[in-house]
């Protein structure tokens, strides 16, 4: 079955439209830099400000509070008023919160830090996806979305060990001021390359789709499942992202930047995935396969290769549970591009930076539950083998919600 005929934006011209696509993708690199870098620092803040086990569970899931809560008024923000000035202001913000981590000495400042730190950056994932969405036909949808997703993983890629980096060599002070003032030449290109004429007021407005209300949205149950498989796939990435280093580093002895060219190895590798399988799903929907059957076979598939992380926990060797770990997070990244396409392929296009919200706070409830989960496992069971299980048993989950809920006899719009 051919894919639905839905209208996107012809307000910009191709050149145009990768341009933004480019500086999105710089700006949520910067922004997963300023998330991990405080799993850099924690050693070294740990020094001078008391934390137990259970309080840095609590303080790694701080961002994602009012993150997660924003996620889906940032969207209707977006569908709202365009894409320039929300995101410029919000980047402004984000930059700002992020150097003043460094003012924080105490457990509950670091924590309002965090809190604050969130909502600077709720804009990013819904405006993003919402302006692919609008600008790009489906059978052109999956690249720059694994382009702007790969950024999700090369920012914490590059951003652990450039943090752990800063932190030993200038103290992790100076490594949080660093990461704030980075956003600031971003925040000056996308005022000057970003027009009017890239904002997509308009482009909703044409749409040909049937508006949703996010409340119908939320009722459907392709949301549903995209909603809870959400939460499974970013349960892993954030345990990776959060847990990883401290747990090679007590399990194995691993100096901290050791670990941290690990999650370089692994969230590189991810992103590089993302992006060729997103083109490579474009290609067999462009050949005129179904778009939701090619999407869902490739999400299905980044699920089940995820798995392999079990492996790793079942080893008991640093270079098996380092091989696994790098290649589950790998075979994971089949998924990204296209679980991401896949939500905006069934739902109306003029709800499309909604939809994404409703996506993302999915994923950020997983940012919410998996530090603090994991930290609470640990101290209980003193060891990480029943937190690295617990991800097993949520990508399976998510497997099935992948092959019974998210099908085209859900979408929200014609086929």
């Amino acid at each position: 079955m051919a894919a639905p005929t839905i209208a996107v934006s012809e307000s910009t011209g191709g050149r145009s439209r990768w341009i933004v696509v480019g500086l999105l993708t710089l700006g949520v690199i910067i922004a997963y830099t300023s998330r991990v870098n405080l799993s850099a620092a924690l050693p070294e803040i740990r020094k001078s400000v008391p934390l137990t086990l259970a309080s840095i569970g609590l303080l790694l899931s701080a961002f994602f509070w009012a993150y997660t809560l924003l996620q889906i008024p940032a969207g209707w923000i977006i569908d709202r008023f365009g894409i320039r000035w929300p995101y410029a202001a919000a980047m402004l913000f984000w930059s700002i919160l992020s150097a003043a981590t460094a003012l924080a000495n105490t457990l509950g400042a670091l924590i309002l830090v965090r809190v604050l730190l969130g909502i600077g950056e709720a804009f990013v994932t819904p405006a993003s996806i919402g302006y692919i969405r609008k600008h790009f036909p489906e059978h052109k949808r999956g690249l720059p979305v694994g382009i702007f997703m790969s950024g999700t993983k090369y920012g914490t890629a590059i951003g652990a060990p450039a943090a752990t980096y800063l932190v030993l060599g200038y103290g992790w002070k100076w490594m949080f001021l660093i990461c704030g003032a980075i956003s600031l030449p971003l925040l000056a290109l996308w005022l000057v390359l970003v027009g009017k004429e890239d904002d997509f007021r308009a482009a909703g407005k044409r749409d040909a789709g049937v508006s949703t209300s996010w409340v119908a949205l939320l009722r459907a149950p392709v949301m549903l499942g995209t909603c809870l498989g959400t939460f499974c796939y970013m349960y892993f990435v954030y345990f990776c992202m959060t847990w990883m280093p401290i747990f090679f580093h007590e399990r194995y002895g691993l100096s901290l930047m050791a670990s941290g060219w690990f999650t370089f190895a692994s969230f590189g590798g991810m992103a590089t995935v993302a992006i060729v399988s997103g083109a490579i799903a474009d290609f067999f929907i462009s050949r005129g396969h179904n778009p939701v059957t090619v999407r869902r076979l490739f999400t299905i598939a980044g699920f089940i290769l995820g798995c392999t992380e079990l492996f790793g926990a079942l080893s008991g060797t640093s270079s098996m549970t380092l091989f696994w770990a790098v290649f589950s997070l790998c075979g994971l990244g089949l998924a990204t591009a296209n679980y991401w396409a896949l939500s905006q392929t069934l739902t109306p296009a003029n709800t499309a930076a909604q939809v994404a919200g409703i996506q993302n706070t999915a994923a950020n409830l997983a940012g919410i539950a998996a530090p603090w989960i994991t930290g609470i496992l640990v101290e209980k069971t003193k060891h990480f083998e029943a937190p690295i299980i617990a991800i097993g048993i949520w990508l399976a989950i998510g497997v099935c919600c992948y092959v019974f809920l998210v099908q085209e006899k859900y979408a929200l719009v014609e086929f």
